[in-house]
């Protein structure tokens, strides 16, 4: 067992970087007819993303360039560097309520920092290989952090809905509520009818057809109705994104955060530590569900490590050309998926059709009603609640909904990040609690019988002076005491045989637990017997000294040789 042991640590000595981009697979073999669907599927959702990343931009505190240029920027590079053939990547709506908050607390200068080192974070995550494991989250966690986040996105919309002209709306989601309450009285009817119109046709459109995106649609329209109203029925008051934001043209150029005076890039880096590693699970979270959601769909694989190093790397670059967080979106990857789109090439087309927004469009971009880009936010706010599942999940275990509806108030009333901190910590002590439950410890004397695997149950005679513990699942601290209790109220046999075939793993307290009750048997002179332990425990317990401690001759792979052992050992005390 030892040597099978150490040739499996020699396997795993050998380290290597899971980096394989699918831009550079797809392109083998790649012909003309593939470009022109991937061409066709780029083009459509490079439209389809234009009225989200302005509303993203404009809704996280920045502005709508910001959010073109994070969907250029990281689109670009998440398409050409990630390990999704089809994945969109950009700004999303997750991201909205993190990035509102580091700009109110922190400034520009800390969003980018804390996004420079969630993308390094996100680097190493891929690196060491653990895009599988983040892929676990509990999803009560997921779900109720994404309606938080609606939730959110839902209440930042309403100074713009209803016209208000609220300059500084509160960060606080119970003091921003408080704030409208105040100021209803200053409601505009003519923006708030806009931003319904605007919702009504984002909503009806897939009715009338499903190949013209029902944002872009509303944009349009609602652009155009403004125009006319303040042209010719002298209807001035319905703010537009030129009212409020300066859109520059041209690409952007490299730039340094500007640090405030008396800080350093060390000290502004540990303060938004935190919000960077919130960044960083909730862009590799959302990245990974979508491309999860993409191999059912197109029936591929994707290599998650890749795409975490290549959402990484977007993130470390988009900050120093004035961008904002980025991941994979769901929505707009699907959109491409559905319009033929196949290969990264597809990603990259998407980014061109921005870019050419960016630099030729501007001033069409800036008569697009701040209304009409809320009633877009209030519908994306929707899609994202989720409100069937969580309507369903509450028919589940009462434990997975605590999980749930505590992620989503935290979510809500204070941040994201301790949000997912306490639901994270909820849920691994819920998990705790039904592993215990399912962990069994048994004392038997006289008899037992033996399960063989497609056989039937053998009874086997146990020798004289014994007793066997058997433990059915993990040997950790949280029944380490459960089996230190029991084998305390116990007879007091001489030989006592403990079965851990079913012993997954044992942790240090399991070990700890093991040892004492090793020492406590043998100061009154009694026999422990180790049965069934796989290869995985025997070396944690040989490397603790506890395979010396009752004798190699006395750790046994099978429960006939350990009742065999305890009967030579039974002959003697006689």
């Amino acid at each position: 067992m030892a040597s099978k042991a150490r040739q499996n640590g020699d396997k795993g000595a050998k380290f290597s970087i899971d980096f394989k981009p699918q831009l550079f697979t797809s392109l083998k073999g790649y012909n003309k007819e593939r470009f022109s669907k991937d061409l066709m599927a780029g083009i459509i959702v490079g439209i389809v993303a234009i009225p989200l990343a302005i509303a993203f931009g404009i809704a996280s505190g920045v502005g709508p360039t910001e959010g073109l240029i994070t969907a250029i920027f990281a689109g670009f590079i998440i398409s050409a560097l990630g390990g999704t053939k089809v994945q969109i990547g950009g700004p999303t709506g997750a991201f909205i309520v993190i990035v509102y908050g580091i700009i109110q607390q922190y400034g520009l200068a800390g969003l980018a920092i804390a996004t420079v080192v969630a993308g390094l974070m996100q680097i190493l995550m891929g690196v060491f290989k653990l895009g599988s494991v983040i892929k676990f989250m509990p999803y009560p966690i997921i779900v109720g952090f994404t309606g938080g986040i609606a939730i959110t996105i839902f209440s930042t919309q309403m100074n713009d809905l209803f016209g208000m002209g609220i300059e500084n709306v509160p960060a606080n989601f119970i003091d921003k509520w408080a704030c409208y309450f105040e100021n209803i009285g200053s409601i505009n009817w003519a923006s708030f009818l806009v931003g319904i119109v605007s919702i009504l046709i984002i909503a009806y459109t897939p009715k009338i057809s499903k190949k013209i995106p029902g944002s872009l649609l509303a944009i349009v329209v609602m652009t155009v109705a403004c125009w006319l109203l303040e042209k010719y029925a002298g209807v001035s008051s319905i703010k537009t994104i030129g009212d409020l934001y300066e859109l520059p043209k041209g690409l952007p150029s490299f730039r340094m955060p500007a640090l405030a005076e008396g800080e350093t890039l060390f000290s502004t880096a540990q303060s938004v530590l935190p919000a960077a590693f919130t960044i960083a699970m909730l862009g590799a979270i959302e990245s990974l569900l979508s491309a999860m959601v993409v191999d059912g769909t197109i029936g591929d694989k994707h290599n998650s490590n890749t795409e975490l190093i290549g959402n990484g790397v977007a993130n470390m670059v988009v900050p120093f050309f004035g961008g904002i967080p980025a991941t994979g979106a769901i929505a707009r990857t699907m959109a491409n998926i559905n319009n033929g789109g196949r290969t990264p090439i597809a990603g990259i087309v998407h980014t061109v059709i921005l870019l050419l927004v960016l630099l030729f469009l501007g001033d069409l971009v800036a008569l697009i009603p701040m209304p009409c880009l809320a009633g877009v936010l209030i519908v994306v706010s929707y899609n994202m609640s989720g409100w069937r599942t969580i309507r369903s999940m509450c028919r589940q275990s009462r434990g997975d909904i605590a999980v749930l509806f505590l992620t989503l108030l935290l979510t809500v009333i204070f941040d994201l990040t301790i949000a997912i901190e306490v639901g994270l910590v909820l849920a691994v002590v819920l998990f705790m609690r039904r592993v215990m439950e399912s962990t069994n410890i048994s004392v038997v004397e006289k008899e037992m019988n033996v399960h063989a695997d497609g056989e039937q149950d053998e009874k086997l005679a146990i020798p004289a002076h014994t007793e066997v513990y058997e433990i059915e699942g993990p040997f950790f601290f949280g029944i380490a005491n459960k089996f230190e209790e029991i084998q305390r109220r116990r007879s007091t046999l001489p030989i006592r045989i403990i079965r851990m075939r079913k012993v997954t793993f044992i942790d240090a307290t399991g070990i700890h637990n093991l040892e004492i009750f090793i020492e406590a048997a043998q100061k009154e002179g009694r026999i422990v017997i180790l049965s069934g332990v796989n290869t995985q425990v025997y070396e944690a317990i040989k490397q603790a000294g506890i395979v010396a401690m009752v004798g190699e001759e006395n750790v046994l792979d099978h429960i006939h040789k350990a009742l065999a052992r305890a009967e030579e050992i039974s002959h003697t005390l006689e």
